[in-house]
């Protein structure tokens, strides 16, 4: 049973497509870099993995289980482009965090021990525990990154997707996120990620897919990132040169 199993998607808005015919699937313990253009279809397979938009046609599963399942199941984590977010929105960073384990929690939300031991050991693990209480608008881009990082850590879920992590952040940042990735890996996780960062691809992801609407490519790093399929993805020189 694959962790992802996406076959056939299609999404359209408005009668557009946006992905058509997209195939993927990925084990456990994977990493896999989401590589393509603005408006390639990236943030559109995340809408479909996370169900936030359906599908015109094909599936989706994750664990075998429909989307539906998967979120009730807390199996699906999801880090959002800074963009999706309200900055300005009064809540503490340890709040934000906390809202990882909500479904974990009963009706009325109120965390129990296991739920607070997880925020604490998820802020620790992004280095922001003594920052816990700061209002989540007054920290840095980098820090703003790590808290929803913390966030999906909290949940525990089994598949992490994560939207252009790396975009405003430093060096320091970006590893500590690359680092955490892989130990999420070696855990059991799976891990999808959209970045425009080329060069940090070949260093941590185990798996590469290129898609521009549709899939372009895909397959192990090694064998499927290199300059030909590049230029068609990206249709000019990219940054990168493998």
């Amino acid at each position: 049973m694959h962790r992802i199993d996406v076959s056939g998607l299609t999404v359209t808005y408005n009668g557009e497509p946006a992905v058509v015919d997209v195939d993927l699937r990925l084990e456990a313990g994977t990493i896999c870099g989401l590589v393509g253009m603005n408006g390639a279809g990236k943030s559109t397979l995340f809408r479909a993995l996370t169900g936030f938009v359906h599908p015109t046609r094909g599936t989706v599963r994750i664990d075998g289980l429909t989307v539906v399942q998967a979120q009730r199941q807390q199996a699906v984590a999801y880090v959002p482009q800074s963009e999706q977010v309200d900055w300005q929105f009064p809540i503490r960073v340890w709040d934000v965090v906390l809202m990882g384990r909500y479904g974990r929690m009963n009706l009325l939300r109120w965390p129990a021990a296991a739920d607070r031991q997880a925020v604490s050991e998820a802020l620790r693990q992004v280095d922001l525990l003594p920052l816990r209480d700061r209002q989540i608008g007054e920290l840095s881009g980098g820090q703003r990154k790590r808290a929803f990082l913390a966030r999906a850590l909290a949940q525990q879920a089994r598949v992490l997707l994560l939207d252009e992590p790396f975009t405003g952040v430093d060096i320091r940042t970006e590893r500590l996120i690359i680092d955490l990735l892989l130990q999420q890996r070696d855990q059991g996780a799976t891990v999808l990620i959209a970045t425009h960062d080329l060069d940090a691809i070949p260093s941590f992801c185990d798996r590469v897919v290129l898609i521009n609407r549709t899939v372009l490519a895909y397959g192990e790093t090694s064998e499927v990132f290199t300059q030909a399929n590049l230029l068609r993805t990206f249709g000019a020189n990219p940054t990168f040169v493998p």
